[in-house]
């Protein structure tokens, strides 16, 4: 109840009660002046200043609700059509036409945790507590989702522990570099589903304006002009690319002054997305993000309140599980600079 809510309450109970009433302020002084100090307690914006970057792999991914344990990935990869001659009637039952080839890959569904101690005395002094730490714990899991997601090597625990190890995501870096693009061997092991993604290598190199066309061809024409094409290019490389200049000087990407005219706002059209998490391996990423990536989220983020685990304490515990493949190889295309 708000102050003034508090003295309202107060005159309409004198006037039908009649006599003095007490109205209790919780104030540290009397409201008789001004300045630091004078006047009543300290009072608290609504929200924190959330210094944390949320997932920007988020924007334009494929996302569906998973339920269970694990999750399981399924690509036709062979032909339905008869290889010989498709056109007509000709249908031959039981000799391998249509020959349907599948791939599968299984993933397990990974838990973030969180837990935050709150003094009770807080609760009373900063208003909307609870929906500010629960929206600012929304963003870190979006902050550590997105580093695990990007760089997380899945099949070793030793050398990724910050983003999950084997406990965490199988981050893009972790497929493999190749020429072409390819599905990893099918399975439900752990080591299946490891995709091949066609790669620009930029190795030992500054980056080129003509390395950046190359990686524009790379990506299948199929994919051009289908809706959540973009980039994903980290912000050091996204200053890089922003000094490139020609013999006389001039910067390649222009700044033409108006929302879709940004210098690398846009590369070819296709909208360029910063992206804080990506290596210095992987600096780029063109992709048809939502046939390219799919996060597989449960129903709901799990969140609870144990009281008193410590004096003057209550607990809030978080969870929410999530998981994350590469669905079509083919949909994407990086630069390597390593």
């Amino acid at each position: 109840m708000t102050i003034t809510e508090k003295i309202l309450d107060g005159i309409k109970k004198a006037i039908h009660e009649g006599g003095s009433v007490a109205i209790n302020l919780n104030e540290a002084s009397a409201l008789t002046g001004s300045g630091s100090g004078i006047g009543g307690n300290v009072v608290f914006d609504e929200s924190f200043a959330a210094l944390r970057q949320a997932n920007p792999l988020r924007q334009g991914s494929r996302q569906i609700i998973v339920a269970g344990s694990d999750a399981q990935f399924v690509a036709k990869t062979g032909n339905a059509a008869n290889s010989t001659n498709p056109w007509g009637y000709t249908f031959t039952p039981n000799s391998g036409s249509p020959n349907v080839n599948t791939s599968i890959w299984q993933l397990p569904v990974r838990v973030l945790v969180a837990q935050l101690p709150i003094r009770t005395a807080v609760l009373s002094d900063v208003n909307g507590l609870d929906a500010t730490i629960v929206e600012d714990l929304a963003l870190e899991f979006a902050m550590l989702e997105g580093q695990s997601m990007v760089t997380n090597i899945d099949q070793a625990g030793s050398t990724t522990t910050s983003t999950g190890g084997t406990s965490g995501l199988r981050g893009l870096d972790g497929y493999v570099s190749a020429g072409a693009s390819a599905y990893g061997t099918s399975g439900t092991a752990i080591t299946n589903g490891i995709h091949s993604i066609a790669t620009v290598s930029n190795a030992g190199v500054a980056v080129t304006y003509n390395k950046v066309v190359n990686m524009a061809t790379a990506l299948p024409a199929q994919y051009w002009s289908l809706e959540s094409t973009a980039w994903h290019i980290s912000p050091a490389m996204i200053q890089t690319l922003r000094q490139l200049k020609d013999t006389a000087g001039l910067p390649l990407f222009l700044e033409l002054g108006d929302s879709d005219g940004a210098a690398v706002g846009r590369i070819f059209g296709w909208p360029v997305i910063p992206n804080p998490f990506l290596s210095v391996n992987f600096p780029i990423y063109l992709a048809n993000w939502n046939r390219f990536l799919t996060i597989g989220n449960t129903e709901q983020m799990k969140v609870q309140m144990f009281e008193q685990t410590a004096a003057g304490f209550i607990t809030m515990l978080a969870e929410c599980r999530v998981v994350s493949s590469v669905r079509d190889p083919f949909a994407g295309v990086r630069m390597s600079a390593a």
